[in-house]
């Protein structure tokens, strides 16, 4: 694992911008394994409980509005959902189907897991996947699920901190700090958190360039 953090290095930083503000696409929704793109580049998949803000994030980190859908409903996308990054094609971000959801049926939530399960064990181009964390509620114990998942698979993943606009300072301090603290204690996960805010655009560019820096490693 890398020690490169964003910030240290300005040419990454600069690379990851041009990155993003150039050609990105929607490729494709996978349902089951059997329909993922095969497997030629680099890939940065997304997790997070089902209203924690990736979708806004997703739109954030790319610059365009309706990238990644919004859903009313949380809970509602089940498939792993790919976009192309780059034109040549540099690597693909993977949107995987939100969790926690308490008013899915017990079959979706089986389904959900076993596909999130058999991607993360099985996909030898997954770089990093990273774990968004609502800012406002911390890590719950349906995260703590996905850290174990993430060790098993021995999937290097990164937290993210979400929605950091919408908490006091001194609160945002502690949140990050217990996050931080959680995160050094899983074998799989990076020790540092990045805190964002798609609203405001915090940490966005920050989190552009720990893609590129997991895609590069």
């Amino acid at each position: 694992m890398s020690d490169i953090e964003p910030g240290d290095d300005p040419e990454l930083a600069e690379r990851a911008r041009k990155l993003f503000s150039g050609p990105i696409a929607f490729l494709k929704s996978a349902p089951a394994l059997e329909h993922l793109p095969a497997p030629g580049v680099p890939e940065i998949a997304f997790a997070g409980r089902s209203n924690v803000g990736k979708s806004s994030l997703l739109n954030a980190l790319t610059n365009r509005n309706g990238l990644a859908r919004t859903s009313v409903t949380p809970g509602r996308t089940q498939e792993l959902n790919y976009f192309d990054v780059g034109s040549p094609l540099v690597f693909r971000l993977v949107d995987m189907p939100g969790y926690g959801f308490a008013k899915a049926p017990k079959d979706v939530v089986k389904k959900w897991r076993f596909l999130v399960n058999d991607y993360l064990r099985g996909r030898a181009v997954l770089k990093r996947t990273l774990v968004l964390i609502d800012s406002r509620h911390g890590i719950k114990d349906v995260d703590r699920e996905i850290f174990e998942m993430l060790d098993v698979a021995a999937v290097s993943y990164r937290l993210v901190l979400t929605k950091t606009d919408k908490v006091k300072a001194t609160d945002l301090a502690a949140v990050q700090a217990a996050t931080e603290a959680e995160a050094r204690k899983h074998p799989a996960a990076h020790p540092q958190v990045i805190a964002t805010s798609s609203e405001k655009g915090m940490g966005i560019a920050e989190l552009r360039t720990a893609v590129l820096e997991a895609v590069e490693s």
